[in-house]
């Protein structure tokens, strides 16, 4: 009898390894034989919402040398009786402890003129992917719509050479009717933009984005999807030779904000 418990010990650790070695590979990420780190950590934690159903998206991401800002809105309505939060994935190769980030919130829904900024909160440890949670301002019920954006300045995450921008989404439904991705380049224009979705046989190439605007001071690339699926990965990788640029006065300074347009 002992001998048996044991071997059904034995037999259950092996069964569980294998398990979560197969979660690990299936979370792993790469884009021309590069892992992405900041997604594959986002992966293993990823949580589904499922109280909210979304309706339009917009992802902003602005690169400023080393420096990225990001700012992500959600609009649609509430599924259950009772939500008080939304949460948010903040990914980044370069860890910037939580509490050293700038980062701060709007629920457009019950403050429009966006008077009262909204501190999210942290969920779980932290790391290079963080989950936050914005509090709405009022509770939702059934059926009442919401608006919400995020902002966030990740200082030092970016680097020359082949670097990428990820845009996620984790919500429990079978597509998105609306979701639109913008990329401004502060200062030097990349050399190519192209973007990968995530497939049953992993990232592919969707396509190469051209420029949408130009300016004295930075570029702008749009990419715009219909019916996108609620669960879903869409990696935006780009070559620069330089982060810096001309009289910039250094890679973190406060300059974001200054080039491109803010729609969100």
């Amino acid at each position: 009898m002992i001998g048996l418990f044991f071997v059904a010990v034995a037999a259950g650790a092996l069964i569980y390894v294998r398990k979560e070695r197969r979660l690990i590979q299936s979370a792993t990420v790469t884009v021309d034989r590069r892992t992405l780190d900041s997604l594959n950590a986002a992966n293993l934690a990823r949580r589904r919402e499922d109280n909210l159903s979304i309706q339009k998206v917009a992802h902003l991401a602005k690169i400023d040398g080393e420096d990225l800002q990001i700012t992500w809105r959600y609009a649609g309505y509430c599924r259950i009786e009772h939500v008080g939060v939304i949460e948010f994935s903040i990914d980044s190769d370069n860890n910037v402890p939580f509490d050293d980030l700038q980062c701060f919130a709007y629920d457009l829904q019950h403050d429009p003129g966006r008077k009262h900024k909204i501190r999210p909160v942290q969920i779980g440890a932290d790391g290079i992917s963080k989950k936050v949670a914005v509090p709405f301002l009022r509770p939702l019920r059934r059926e009442e719509s919401f608006d919400v954006v995020l902002r966030c300045e990740l200082p030092g995450c970016m680097k020359a050479g082949v670097d990428y921008y990820s845009s996620t989404l984790s919500f429990d439904q079978e597509s998105i009717p609306q979701c639109t991705v913008r990329l401004t380049f502060v200062g030097q224009r990349p050399y190519w933009v192209r973007v990968y979705e995530d497939t049953s046989q992993g990232m592919k190439l969707a396509n190469d984005l051209p420029p949408a605007r130009e300016g004295r001071d930075f570029t702008e690339y749009d990419d715009v999807t219909q019916n996108l699926a609620g669960q879903s990965a869409r990696v935006y990788v780009f070559r620069r030779t330089s982060v810096y640029r001309p009289n910039h006065q250094s890679p973190h300074s406060s300059g974001m904000g200054v080039a491109g347009r803010d729609e969100a």
